[in-house]
C-alpha cells in the first residue's frame, strides 16, 4: 500500500509540536511538504521531519505533493484554505475552532460533500484514551446516572504584542471560542442535548487580551444533568490544571491529565458538620501518563481517509457546538440566559 502523503500548511508554535504526532502512523503516511509564509518556520519543522519535506511559503505550491494537510493556522484563515485544498482533492485535518462564523463553516461542509473528501476538525480531547474511557463508563452508566460534569482547564496564555490571537475578531471571540470550544465540545457529547446555559468572561487578569481571558460556562441538559466549564489563560499558579470530573450516582470520576489517570471516588459518607472530614476510597481505574491525543488524533483521520468513513470530530458537530458558543456570547451581551434548545449534537441539516 502507498503512503498517504501529508503537507502541514501553517509551522508557527502548534505545528512544531504537532511534528510529532505522525509517529503512530508512520507505516501508513510521509510527510512530504510545509509551508509557511516565514520560510525559517517552514524550515524549522522540516528538520524535525526525517522525509525531507517539500518546503514553500505559498501553500498553493505544495498541494500536488500530497493527498491531505494539516491546517495550523490562524483562525480567521481556516475557511479559505480549506476550501482551497479540498478543491484541489485533498482531505483536510483543520485545527479547532473549524472557523470565526456559520457562514464559512457551512460553507466548509458544502465544498466537503461536493468534493467527496475527509474533512475533519482537530478536537483531540476525545481521542484522550482517559476521556474516551470517561464517556464509555458513562454511557454505560457502570456507576448510575451522571448528574454533573465539570472541566477545569487552567493555563497562562499571554501573547506578545501584534500577536494576531488577541485580536477577538482575527481569534473569533475570546478564551471560550478559542479553547473552551474543546470543552464545551465535550460537554455536549457526554451529556446530549443542551436547554439552558450562560457565560461570563473577563479579560481582568488577561489585559493582553481584547476579549474574555478567563470563561465560566454553565449548561442546564434535557436529562437534567449540569455542566460546567471553567477556563482561564491568565492562571498564575493552579492546584487543578486540566480537570475532568463526571459526578455520577455511584461515585466521581476524575481525569487528571496531571497524573495521567482516571480515578474513581467512591463510598463517601454523608456529609456530617461535625466531622472534618468525609472518608472516601479512591480507586485508579486506568493509567496512561505518555498519553498523546494528537497522535490518536492523526490516527483516525488516517483511517477515515482510507475507509472513507465519518470522522468523530466532522465537520458538522464542530459547527453545531460553535453555535453554542454564539448563543452563550449573544445573551451574555444581553444580561439573560442562553436559550439553547434545539441545539446541540445531531440537529444541524445542511
Amino acid at each position: 500500500m502507498e503512503k498517504i502523503r501529508i503537507g502541514i500548511i501553517g509551522c508557527g508554535g502548534m505545528a512544531t509540536g504537532h511534528a510529532s504526532r505522525f509517529d503512530r502512523v508512520k507505516d501508513r503516511i510521509v510527510v512530504t511538504a510545509v509551508a509557511d509564509i516565514v520560510k525559517e518556520r517552514a524550515q524549522a519543522v522540516a528538520k524535525l521531519l526525517d522525509s525531507n519535506p517539500f518546503v514553500a511559503t505559498d501553500y498553493h505550491d505544495i498541494l500536488k505533493y500530497v493527498d491531505a494537510v494539516l491546517i495550523v493556522l490562524p483562525h480567521h484563515l481556516h475557511c479559505e484554505v480549506s476550501i482551497e485544498c479540498m478543491d484541489a482533492g485533498k482531505h483536510v485535518l483543520v485545527e479547532k475552532p473549524m472557523a470565526n462564523t456559520e457562514e464559512e463553516c457551512i460553507r466548509m461542509i458544502r465544498k466537503q460533500k461536493e468534493k467527496g473528501v475527509v474533512l475533519m476538525v482537530a478536537y483531540c480531547m476525545r481521542y484522550h484514551p482517559l476521556i474516551r474511557e470517561m464517556k464509555r463508563l458513562v454511557d454505560e452508566k457502570k456507576y448510575g446516572d451522571i448528574f454533573q460534569m465539570s472541566i477545569w482547564t487552567e493555563q497562562l496564555t499571554c501573547y506578545p504584542e501584534g500577536h494576531w490571537a488577541r485580536s477577538a475578531k482575527l481569534l473569533g471571540g475570546g478564551q471560550l471560542f478559542s479553547h473552551g470550544c474543546h470543552y464545551i465540545d465535550l460537554l455536549l457529547w457526554f451529556l446530549g442535548k443542551p436547554l439552558w446555559g450562560c457565560h461570563m468572561g473577563t479579560n481582568r487578569g488577561t489585559p493582553w487580551m481584547e476579549r474574555e481571558g478567563t470563561s465560566n460556562v454553565t449548561i442546564e441538559f434535557e436529562n437534567g444533568a449540569l455542566g460546567y466549564h471553567f477556563g482561564t489563560w491568565g492562571a498564575r499558579g493552579s492546584r487543578l490544571k486540566y480537570s475532568f470530573h463526571a459526578h455520577c450516582e455511584g461515585g466521581m470520576l476524575e481525569v487528571s491529565r496531571e497524573k495521567g489517570q482516571l480515578i474513581l471516588h467512591h463510598r463517601a459518607t454523608i456529609h456530617d458538620a461535625k466531622t472534618m472530614r468525609s472518608q472516601q476510597v479512591e480507586e485508579v481505574l486506568m493509567e496512561a501518563p505518555d498519553a498523546k491525543p494528537t497522535d490518536e488524533e492523526m490516527a483516525h483521520f488516517v483511517d477515515c481517509i482510507l475507509s472513507g468513513k465519518t470522522p468523530l470530530t466532522d465537520a458538522v458537530s464542530s459547527l453545531e457546538g460553535l453555535q453554542v458558543i454564539w448563543k452563550l456570547y449573544e445573551a451574555e451581551q444581553q444580561h439573560k440566559l442562553a436559550d439553547l434548545r434545539g441545539l446541540g449534537l445531531g440537529t444541524l441539516r445542511i
